[in-house]
């Protein structure tokens, strides 16, 4: 695809999403209680991972902020404190563009915390130069994905155990724009700021799906949602990234027409206390309600292939559940096809930032 086909592509998918951010300011009105509960929630020192966990936290919830800013997460666990007096708000540390880093931070987990009852997967990087990890892999992909997979494979012992217990993954409706290709995952030849978010976000509905089916039976749940267009430096970084004059207006515009952290958090609330939700998996939400992803994050074969492919990146084994996987699904082998990595069609995007975006 040429630089100015993109070009104009990635305008109307931002054109797009300051229309449809007029849509959908919904807040849910729920009383359940989540005392006693453990929720982790990366990317929870500002925007949807802030508002998330005050909210949460005035459901009695113990909450921890993962965060790679520190300092930005005691403002955060300030924010909350003020707001829910006698909350339990603790902060760790964590590097999502560090395997090491979460490596170490599910290990603390695992040590020193009874419970996990809810994990959140929110942070999120955007509209960023083209980057590598200290992993050597691409930043939005590492970031937005790999780390989060990482992550919940570490801590799904802790979840098992603290069954019935859920897993959020913060995805967006961006995810419809790109597809992913897995002969260039890393975008090395094709890199634009926009097009790897949109791959990330198709990323973390496909993981969802995918984690759903090997999780059946286990009492741990898991749900994919777009938490809608959201004023956020992640919108601001996304709009910059394409062409200068049309990011300055959409700038402008979407101060005043998009969701607020607090408009925005609600679907993930909504996907953490619902007990409509308790019988469901591998869903995909929007505006407190189930939604319908693009067909291509229905592909059975490339939810596989991505579980496959993040398992060597991540350095994970391939576990019996991911044998067992392989003899259930024998009829629906794998084949690379490269029409399945074409462009398809535009729509909105949101996610909220990751606690303190990488630049």
């Amino acid at each position: 695809m040429t630089n100015s086909l993109s070009d104009i592509m990635e305008v109307a998918l931002l054109l797009s999403t300051v229309a449809t951010g007029l849509l959908g300011f919904l807040l849910i009105f729920n009383a359940a209680r989540l005392d006693g509960k453990t929720v982790i929630i990366t990317g929870a020192n500002s925007g949807i991972g802030r508002e998330t966990a005050l909210d949460l936290a005035k459901r009695g919830a113990r909450i921890i902020l993962a965060c790679r800013n520190m300092d930005s997460a005691h403002d955060a666990s300030c924010y909350i404190e003020e707001r829910v007096p006698g909350a339990e708000v603790i902060m760790k540390h964590l590097d999502l563009a560090s395997l090491k880093s979460v490596r170490q931070f599910a290990e603390d987990l695992c040590e020193t915390e009874q419970s996990v009852d809810i994990l959140i997967n929110n942070a999120a990087v955007g509209g960023i130069p083209y980057t590598k990890t200290e992993d050597g892999y691409e930043m939005t992909l590492a970031v937005n994905h790999l780390g989060h997979f990482l992550l919940t494979n570490l801590l799904l012992p802790k979840l098992k155990a603290s069954a019935p217990s859920r897993i959020i993954n913060v995805a967006a409706h961006a995810h419809i724009f790109y597809s992913i290709d897995f002969q260039d995952l890393m975008l090395e030849k094709s890199y634009r700021p926009i097009k790897a978010y949109c791959r990330s976000k198709l990323a973390n509905v496909l993981f969802t799906r995918r984690l759903a089916k090997r999780l059946r039976g286990t009492g741990v749940t898991t749900y994919a949602l777009h938490p809608g267009m959201v004023y956020s430096r992640l919108t601001c970084n996304l709009f910059t990234s394409t062409i200068p004059i049309i990011s300055t207006v959409l700038n402008i515009l979407s101060k005043y027409l998009l969701k607020s952290p607090k408009e925005g958090c609600q679907t993930v609330v909504y996907c953490a206390i619902s007990e409509e939700l308790t019988d469901e998996s591998g869903l995909y939400y929007s505006n407190c309600a189930l939604s319908m992803p693009t067909m291509t994050a229905l592909h059975e074969g490339h939810a596989k292939l991505l579980w496959r492919e993040s398992l060597k990146l991540a350095d994970l084994p391939r576990d019996e559940v991911e044998s067992d996987d392989e003899e259930e699904d024998s009829d629906d082998e794998i084949e690379y096809n490269e029409d399945d990595n074409s462009d398809i069609a535009i729509e909105d995007d949101n996610d909220d930032y990751m606690d303190d975006e990488i630049n």
